[in-house]
């Protein structure tokens, strides 16, 4: 019989995790990156300080979005220095989600984290998600939206929107998540297998990628993390172009969700080949 987590707000039935902490020894960083000249170099340096001084061996991939300024010459520069840090020029057709896949092709690591290149995202919380995924979770999300987290100079408009949007997918999915639309996760490789093929080609992408993480039965915990609105550079959000595909992936996941009789869910090891009504192993972890 399962357990419950006495962390999340109802029972939930937890399974054992399947993974031991030692399959966490390469943490990859995918960095998305287009006209980030201005802040790409301090982002980098950020958390291959903060994953030094924890002992996390690691690697950075900066993912080039087709960018026109100096990107490419400012992390060539720190992979000099560096040789853990890999510049790569995105094969793909220009946008954020089409990165991020060209990086999801070329990492090495056991866990993959994607990070935004502006520096919004706290190194610190980088490191709490190594940890988690070395307790056994298969995911690690952050919410600035839970007790103990930080968040600082975040646009009106953009964070009311924030706000409603992630009140309907917490509401369609049940998961207790908050911060679906936070492109700052990590995820252990077989997530990312499980997940394909992946659709999003924009920001959608960071929906898409946990909702089907969720659906297909992998296990996550939540974090409250810190942010920071960007001090360099423009947001590359367009919020009047991702209304639809932010819809479209929802209802996709969705309706795989109550349509696919499970085909595509991952099935825990020792499970019955069609055990109905098993529930995602996850955690709220307060500060």
């Amino acid at each position: 019989m399962p357990s419950t987590d006495s962390t999340s707000r109802d029972p939930i039935p937890v399974y054992p995790a399947e993974a031991s902490a030692e399959g966490s020894s390469l943490l990859s960083v995918i960095i998305p990156a287009h006209n980030e000249a201005g802040c790409v170099r301090s982002t980098i340096e950020g958390l291959a300080e903060a994953l030094e001084r924890e002992d996390i061996a690691y690697e950075v991939l900066v993912i080039d979005d087709a960018s026109t300024d100096s990107t490419a010459d400012v992390v060539r520069a720190v992979s000099a220095d560096n040789p853990r840090v890999r510049y790569e020029l995105s094969r793909n057709p220009r946008g954020f989600g089409f990165a991020v896949r060209a990086g999801l092709d070329l990492f090495s690591g056991d866990v993959v984290a994607i990070v935004m290149a502006d520096g919004s995202d706290d190194p610190a919380d980088l490191v709490r998600y190594h940890r988690v995924i070395r307790e056994g979770y298969d995911c690690a999300f952050g919410s600035r939206f839970m007790r103990g987290s930080a968040v600082d100079d975040y646009p009106k408009v953009k964070l009311a929107l924030n706000r409603v949007v992630n009140w309907g997918i917490r509401v369609l999915f049940r998961s207790g998540y908050n911060d679906t639309t936070n492109a700052f996760k990590a995820y252990r490789r077989e997530v990312i297998e499980t997940v394909q093929p992946l659709l999003s080609n924009h920001f959608n992408l960071t929906v898409e990628i946990p909702l089907k993480a969720i659906v297909r039965g992998h296990s996550y915990a939540v974090v409250p993390i810190g942010w920071r609105n960007r001090t360099d550079g423009e947001s590359k959000l367009a919020l009047q172009e991702m209304g639809s595909r932010y819809l479209f992936i929802v209802l996709y996941v969705l309706l795989e969700r109550h349509l696919s009789r499970g085909d595509y869910r991952r099935k825990p090891k020792g499970a019955a080949p069609d055990r109905p009504g098993v529930e995602v192993r996850k955690r709220f972890v307060r500060r």
